[in-house]
């Protein structure tokens, strides 16, 4: 066989994939081909080639061992904070506990845990009816799973604008101005969330807004529009402002917290985490504390009845 050219059709066949897989590979640069005229082909060598590197690796035999990672990695999603960052950065080296973080939003992130994708979601939702954070979306959501929600911080919410507030900017009717460029959060965000509930308190339309529809994933990218002068102002928390040197007119203090679901699985790591979270020793290691209150940091705010018996 060797010195054979194959056609993509051929090579569907042997690997039992479409043909379109195979455009695929060649097109990543996984699979090299080359042309004949405007015909596609494929050597025996590369196939051999490509074969050699998909094989599955050779199970072994894991021993465990002390500080090590002995269990799957804690996933967590929801909400981006830079306190979150550090928290699982610490974990990491206080605990020889790995968190895989998927930061896409409070929302989101909740329903990734309602849907079992993930162990903690961090989130800061407002319930407009209410005006109370999270727990009625929790309540929604959860009542038969073993759920347990621990405040992590209060963060400073407003506008963050350029040094030296050169539009003077100072409340929601200026972001109303012809003069000043807004950029937003993504839907499902909870600093979103916030904002349109506010902005129907001040029963100010959306569409008034030059820049309601531009929209970012995270508090740092969305600040970066001001430092660049791509926009005049966003509505963030304090720390994306001193991060980039920027003003920050205060405007709420929301309530930022950890949702823990429990599983045979991730219980004794979820466990470690909480009370983790309650030493001096994690409430010693925050340093860059601008525009958060960690005097709750720890406090159990809720649990389900299935917690009750077995925490």
């Amino acid at each position: 066989m060797e010195g054979k050219a194959y056609t993509p059709d051929e090579v569907a066949q042997l690997f039992q994939i479409s043909k379109h897989t195979v455009y695929e590979l060649i097109k990543r640069g996984e699979l090299q081909a080359f042309k004949v005229g405007n015909k596609m082909r494929i050597e025996h060598e590369e196939i051999e080639r490509y074969k050699e590197n998909t094989k599955a690796p050779a199970k072994k035999i894991q021993v465990e061992q002390p500080d090590t990672y002995t269990s799957l990695p804690i996933r967590l999603s929801g909400s981006h904070d830079f306190l979150v960052e550090h928290f699982v950065k610490q974990t990491s080296k206080d605990l020889h506990l790995q968190i895989q973080p998927t930061y896409i939003g409070s929302l989101e992130g909740l329903m990734m845990l309602y849907r079992g994708q993930s162990d903690i979601a961090a989130m800061h939702l407002l319930d407009p009816a209410s005006q109370e954070y999270n727990l009625p979306f929790i309540h929604q959501l959860f009542v038969y799973e073993s759920i347990l929600v621990q405040r992590f911080v209060s963060r400073e919410q407003g506008f963050i604008v350029a040094k030296g507030n050169p539009k003077r900017i100072t409340t929601f009717a200026d972001l109303t101005r012809k003069d000043v460029q807004f950029v937003n959060r993504q839907k499902g965000a909870g600093t979103r969330f916030l904002f349109d509930s506010m902005l129907s308190n001040h029963g100010i339309n959306p569409s008034d807004i030059n820049g309601y529809m531009n929209e970012e994933w995270n508090h740092l990218s969305t600040a970066s529009y001001i430092s660049r002068g791509m926009a005049d102002v966003a509505f963030g928390i304090q720390s994306a402002a001193s991060h980039l040197g920027l003003d920050f007119i205060p405007i709420a203090k929301e309530q930022f917290d950890l949702v823990f679901r429990f599983t045979d699985e991730n219980k004794k790591n979820l466990n470690e985490l909480i009370h983790y979270l309650q030493s001096d020793s994690f409430k010693n290691s925050l340093t860059d504390l601008e525009g958060y209150d960690i005097s709750e940091l720890g406090k159990v705010i809720y649990k389900t009845a299935k917690m009750e018996e077995t925490f």
